[in-house]
């Protein structure tokens, strides 16, 4: 789930509702395990899920406030929280999440004192004064660059995008990862990506 940028011309979709496309996913693959366990609390049409199982990932819960299909629960995600797995918690929680301020920001603050917390949303937000008190939560910030959210669109998104890996800890900088010169342009179909991966 996303919103279309504060730029956009196009009609907004109900509950900001934009599908995750392949593309980001790639960009992310290298900063996440071999294998990981992750929750997706604003899950939507579970879009993202199918991605991310191509590059290892395992989804043990995945929500959304409309379900898009029936492995997706229904459930607010400012007020969810993880089944207690001691033995095999989670490593992440990965989404797309909300991009209102009013929405986003809360989620920010609960999502990584659970566990460390992917999320991709416009990469204009950390220049804001806005995001200065959410940025000492935020270790690592992966520019992906416009995203296409419409399928059929002739037209990428009038924003750039950026992964935010938050966590609960205070840092003392937010290492940046820009974009590598040939970003590769490979397709759930054709396998996974062959790039090195970090334990971040």
């Amino acid at each position: 789930m996303a919103v279309m940028g504060k730029r956009s011309t196009f009609k907004r979709r109900k509950n900001d509702l934009y599908r995750t496309p392949w593309d980001p996913v790639p960009l992310l693959a290298p900063h996440l395990p071999t294998r990981f366990r992750y929750a997706e609390p604003c899950a939507g049409n579970g879009r993202l899920i199918d991605h991310l199982r191509w590059i290892g990932g395992t989804c043990t819960e995945a929500v959304d406030i409309n379900p898009g299909r029936g492995d997706v629960t229904q459930g607010d995600a400012l007020h969810w929280t993880p089944t207690a797995k001691p033995r095999r918690p989670l490593d992440y929680i990965i989404t797309n999440p909300p991009w209102s301020r009013e929405i986003l920001h809360p989620l920010i603050l609960r999502w990584a004192g659970l566990c460390p917390t992917w999320l991709l949303f416009d990469a204009d937000w950390c220049h804001t004064l806005q995001a200065q008190p959410y940025l000492r939560h935020c270790r690592k910030i992966v520019s992906v660059g416009r995203v296409k959210w419409i399928e059929d669109s002739k037209h990428t998104g009038k924003d750039n995008c950026a992964w935010h890996l938050f966590t609960a800890g205070s840092h003392g900088r937010t290492e940046f990862v820009g974009r590598p010169d040939a970003a590769k342009k490979t397709t759930p179909s054709a396998g996974r990506t062959t790039s090195s991966r970090s334990q971040s």
